[in-house]
């Protein structure tokens, strides 16, 4: 049960979050609050990888194999812009999202719904670069708890990578070509 001081600071501590966001953001909507939520589940998340890997109890390396940081940044590049931007993937981020066209080859963009919570889900789902924290962590995890199966994936979206950048270089020299 509640105490009246706990009451108090409650109300204190809304206060004082609905001041920041108001000077903070001026005349823009800023969801401070949603970014809040998303960083400390991006904290949860985390703290529950570090948690199995300790419960797995493999000791960590002194430092990671270049191979495998660039193994996965490549990885983490094309799993985050698959998820965050491909066509096929628009159903998971159409609750959060709203359409607006086609964004590149094979490529959407799309904006934030408005709404509770939905404006900073949909802001960080159609964000590569948002996604991409999410994918490395995990793939990090997953080199330290499944290191075979995890390498195995990252492989295929490094060669996925590979293969799009082939595909666009082939579209580019064909354009160029026939252009001409």
């Amino acid at each position: 049960m509640a105490t009246p001081t706990d009451n108090r600071i409650r109300r204190r501590a809304q206060a004082f979050l609905r001041r920041t966001g108001r000077s903070y953001a001026g005349t823009h909507d800023r969801p401070l609050r949603g970014y809040l939520a998303a960083m400390a589940a991006f904290g949860a998340y985390t703290a529950g990888w570090a948690a199995a890997v300790r419960l797995r109890g493999r000791p960590l390396p002194e430092r990671p194999e270049p191979r495998d940081v660039l193994l996965t940044s490549v990885a983490t590049f094309r799993l985050s812009r698959l998820l965050s931007k491909a066509s096929v993937t628009s159903p998971l981020r159409a609750p959060f999202t709203t359409y607006v066209g086609p964004q590149g080859p094979a490529e959407l963009h799309e904006e934030a719904r408005p709404g509770t919570g939905k404006d900073t889900v949909g802001e960080l789902v159609t964000c590569p670069f948002c996604v991409s924290v999410w994918v490395a962590s995990t793939l990090t995890a997953g080199q330290l708890l499944w290191p075979r199966a995890t390498r195995t994936a990252m492989g295929a979206l490094a060669a996925l990578a590979g293969a799009d950048a082939l595909q666009l270089a082939y579209g580019a020299l064909v354009g160029r070509t026939t252009d001409g």
